[in-house]
């Protein structure tokens, strides 16, 4: 884990507090031209299946904004559309209206907006997944007196999507939710090791990394310690409909968690993980 990972006082806040503001000037010159004679876009004003037709190419720009690319031009976003550039300028206006996007003028890009970070906090609220392993989680915590981090994939890498820290350590590991693990983390290890090929993408492993892969499946468990770090992260898998749907892991200094996969913390780990697979596999009352 690279940045996400920070050591602190018990005494200094966990989170921070980012002020962000959408701006309403003008973007790439010219881009506007034609937008008038190109608001309706099939047939008469109301017509439901332009609307319908209207939401999947909004829903489309905001797909096209990825982790390896977290910015785009307008004219990358008309080629990707499919239509004409004004038709695109009015669609990222729209979106940038009500803070789906940005625009950095300085650079002639795009990026998603703060309203993205808002509907992401709401969409990982609203899975079954962290609403059933709130608990689980913090039982782990009270048990190790360590942090504990739920992470899945986004196709590309981890991400962080619950976590419960110990408040009884003086020194202790903060992660932030929406953080994305790298590839050396113990949680891609995991994933790694258990996911199929097609949804790893470029983290698919290569021959150097089989037999490494082949222990975290065999023993059901990953370990990282990274050396600049002074921190250990213990990772075990959870399942749900026969695939690794998440990683549990416990994050703790090398001092506190044991270099030993066959340490209780480790044991925790793979517990806590099974009983949040077991809750996974019986039906979810909301």
């Amino acid at each position: 884990m690279t940045a996400e990972l920070e050591m602190h006082d018990t005494s200094r806040p966990d989170g921070y507090v980012q002020a962000m503001t959408s701006d309403a000037a003008d973007d790439e010159p010219g881009a506007a031209e034609g937008d008038a004679a190109d608001i309706s876009e099939s047939g008469e004003n109301g017509d439901s299946a332009a609307t319908i037709k209207s939401v999947e190419r909004a829903a489309r720009i905001l797909g096209f904004f990825t982790p390896s690319r977290p910015r785009l031009t307008l004219g990358e976003m008309t080629a990707r559309l499919g239509v004409s550039k004004a038709t695109a300028h009015r669609y990222a206006m729209a979106l940038r209206k009500v803070n789906l996007l940005r625009y950095d003028r300085p650079a002639a890009e795009y990026t998603l907006g703060p309203q993205v970070l808002t509907l992401a906090a709401a969409a990982r609220a609203g899975l079954p997944l962290i609403t059933l392993a709130g608990p689980i989680m913090e039982r782990l915590v009270r048990e190790v007196n360590e942090t504990v981090v739920l992470s899945v994939w986004d196709g590309e890498a981890p991400v962080v999507v619950r976590i419960d820290d110990s408040t009884e350590r003086t020194l202790r590991i903060s992660v932030r939710a929406g953080a994305r693990l790298d590839l050396e983390s113990a949680q891609s290890q995991v994933f790694r090791a258990f996911l199929e090929t097609e949804e790893l993408g470029d983290a698919a492993p290569t021959a150097a990394d089989h037999e490494e892969l082949r222990l975290v499946r065999e023993h059901g468990i990953a370990m990282n310690t990274p050396g600049r770090h002074g921190v250990r992260t213990v990772a075990a898998p959870v399942f749900g409909d026969g695939r690794v749907v998440a990683v549990l892991a416990v994050v703790g200094t090398t001092s506190t968690v044991a270099d030993d996969i066959s340490s209780g913390t480790a044991k925790a780990v793979i517990a806590a993980a099974e009983t949040l697979t077991a809750r996974l596999g019986a039906p979810f009352d909301e």
